[in-house]
């Protein structure tokens, strides 16, 4: 069971979790006519009294833009507020991540987005490590990526979703830990809920964003750190097979965080990673605010007391 936070955000206000509920009727539940962001809030190491939020700017413009995608206005400053509200309401001292979704709250029977109600919430649980990081086991998935001429992918909408259910629950009652979709033209897009990323002689490829993938944060954080540690970066369709044969092959993801892949199918992958470590400890270091060239990229959230 999932331990959440006792306060959440809900119709403009700090309330118990327990009293953060929506109608059976709620639009958003039938039709999947919402969008969510997640983020990770951790302790800093170096002062428990203050929490340290990841690229808190980068998924607050994110989770507006998706809400546009809705035709709907959520602010960023909107979603930032009510985020600091509602970690001083909890005063988390464990790792937590946080889920604000925007959606629609009309009681209603017709799939639309027009002459609408939407609300926005946030709620948090606590989470260590999502996928072991001692790497995963993949297949191949049955089920196909969607494509962004039927829905706006560069948004986290709510319904877009059931095609990671059903990757990630075949996966799993097969025998593996997570699912790679492949798009409609049979390249890899990503995984159930992260990006993919490759090595081959030295280059760090992953998936572009014309292949129908999400615009992962933690993507473009990898990609910017690999570059400034003088890494070839390449952004190209990538063929299953490549995986295969690959040097190194990790996920990424807000909750997966950086992740290797041991298995692919039947194939153990190799074992040796030293770009995906080089990688993965500086991002650890730069989310445990230990990184100054970084710290732009950490909102610092102190505590205030009773």
């Amino acid at each position: 069971m999932h331990q959440f936070l006792p306060y959440a955000w809900f119709q403009g206000a700090c309330v118990p979790f327990e009293e953060a509920k929506i109608s059976v009727a709620t639009h958003a539940l039938h039709y999947g006519t919402g969008a969510f962001g997640g983020m990770r809030a951790i302790p800093d190491p170096q002062n428990s009294n203050t929490m340290l939020l990841f690229r808190a700017d980068r998924h607050a413009k994110r989770l507006s833009q998706s809400a546009r995608l809705l035709l709907t206005e959520l602010s960023e400053t909107r979603i930032l507020s009510a985020l600091e509200a509602m970690l001083q309401a909890n005063r988390p001292t464990t790792p937590i991540y946080l889920r604000p979704f925007v959606y629609t709250s009309d009681l209603g029977i017709a799939p639309r987005l027009h002459n609408i109600e939407t609300d926005f919430l946030i709620y948090g649980l606590e989470l260590g490590d999502y996928l072991s990081p001692e790497g995963v086991s993949c297949r191949i998935s049955s089920f196909t990526r969607q494509e962004d001429r039927s829905l706006p992918l560069r948004g986290k909408i709510s319904g877009a979703y059931i095609t990671s259910s059903l990757a990630k629950t075949e996966a799993v009652l097969s025998g593996f830990d997570e699912a790679l979709l492949l798009n409609s033209r049979g390249k890899i897009s990503e995984a159930s809920g992260m990006n993919l990323f490759l090595v081959r002689d030295g280059q760090l490829i992953t998936p572009g964003v014309d292949q129908d993938i999400l615009e992962g944060i933690t993507r473009s954080s990898v990609l910017e750190l690999a570059r400034v540690m003088g890494l070839s970066v390449i952004e190209r369709p990538v063929d299953k097979t490549e995986l295969f044969i690959a040097d190194e092959v990790f996920l990424t993801g807000t909750a997966a965080k950086i992740t290797p892949i041991r298995q692919l199918e039947s194939t153990i992958l190799a074992t040796e990673r030293p770009i995906m470590n080089a990688l993965r400890d500086r991002l650890l270091e730069i989310t445990q605010g230990r990184d100054k060239d970084y710290e732009h990229w950490i909102t610092r959230i102190c505590m205030t007391k009773d």
